[in-house]
């Protein structure tokens, strides 16, 4: 089984090895023609438009990466990178004097946050965010930021899957976030690269890196080629209500209306997630759904735990039809709900 691993800040400063620049030569050794040269021209083309907007952001625990998203120094990034932190470093990718920002806001439940430069330099270059329904597999991206401490780093890939639904590892003991419709890519994401860009040919950002597989197995070794982005209409959406209000009033999430724990059976096994209290006028309540009753079935995804009846919920959209299975006095039972918005604090 494949675990998860979240690619937020690196420990320690930037690697002190040096790397150099190589060049690919065809079998014969001579230069490739203008036409096998096309897509290197196009990775050039998109690197140089997009780095710029990509920054190293450092933390009194490490390093992360992030995203210039406006003119007015605000920066996206994922909340894992940020922590608890309020004042940060920034540095650009085109400079190698530190910034200081400070914390607009932060939205764990979506694995978000916005960090502002205190004085912005002329010239900033806000990222361009593409169309999230445009995604397609087998598109080519490019994941820039600085894993293991390395500014301006680019991997490539292409987009292996989308739509996937992903849990991430807890965090410092809180549960991580359950985020649905992340873009799965087969570009490196390594420790550091969280917060940095996921971007298309067109030189646009489809997503923001966030996390790479592991393989328990191997000891927490990566897991070659798999790796999640948070998708840009998330993003873009998220960024929006934190800049604009300092908060999300809108998750986009779908939601029961409830508060709820994992249930164990009498062999202490995980059995369900048993309701433990029901918001008066959400869409559990307006099911009929009570404390108390243990929830087993969302649609037709089996529900063993809490974690499991969150994953299950953000696979699905506000204002959506489902029927959810849950025991009460020993008996099964159903209720058809129109799923609400997840509340926001």
């Amino acid at each position: 089984m494949t675990a998860l691993a979240l690619a937020g800040c690196s420990s320690g400063s930037s690697s002190s090895s040096s790397t150099s620049a190589s060049t690919t030569t065809g079998a014969s050794g001579s230069a490739q023609p203008a036409g096998g040269n096309q897509l290197q021209i196009d990775y050039q083309r998109v690197i140089a438009d997009v780095l710029p907007s990509v920054v190293q952001i450092t933390t009194a625990s490490g390093l992360g990466s992030g995203i210039v998203y406006d003119n007015k120094g605000d920066i996206v990034t994922n909340a894992h990178v940020v922590g608890t932190a309020t004042t940060f470093t920034v540095t650009l990718a085109n400079s190698t004097k530190p910034l200081d920002a400070t914390l607009v806001a932060s939205y764990p439940d979506s694995d978000l946050a916005v960090i502002r430069l205190s004085s912005p330099p002329g010239g900033l270059k806000p990222a361009a965010f593409a169309d999230s329904a445009k995604v397609e597999l087998g598109q080519i991206t490019l994941a820039m930021g600085s894993p293991l401490g390395l500014s301006s780093s680019v991997t490539q890939g292409i987009v292996s899957a989308t739509g996937r639904t992903v849990s991430e590892p807890n965090s410092e003991g809180s549960p991580g976030a359950t985020i649905g419709n992340m873009v799965q890519t087969s570009a490196a994401i390594n420790p550091g690269n969280s917060g940095g860009a996921l971007v298309n040919l067109n030189s646009q950002v489809i997503g923001i890196n966030t996390l790479a597989a592991t393989e328990p197995e191997a000891n927490g070794a990566a897991a070659p080629g798999i790796g999640f982005a948070i998708p840009a209409s998330t993003v873009t959406s998220i960024a929006n209500q934190l800049i604009k209000d300092g908060k999300v009033t809108n998750s986009g999430r779908a939601a029961l209306g409830i508060t709820a724990r994992t249930y164990f059976d009498q062999d202490f096994r995980p059995a369900g997630a048993v309701v433990v209290a029901v918001a008066s006028g959400g869409a559990a309540d307006a099911a009929g759904i009570q404390a108390g009753d243990v929830i087993t079935k969302v649609g037709d995804t089996p529900v063993d735990s809490l974690n499991s009846l969150t994953t299950a919920l953000a696979s699905l959209t506000p204002g959506s039809r489902t029927t959810v299975t849950f025991t009460r006095d020993g008996q099964s039972k159903t209720a058809d709900v129109t799923l609400g918005t997840l509340a926001t604090p």
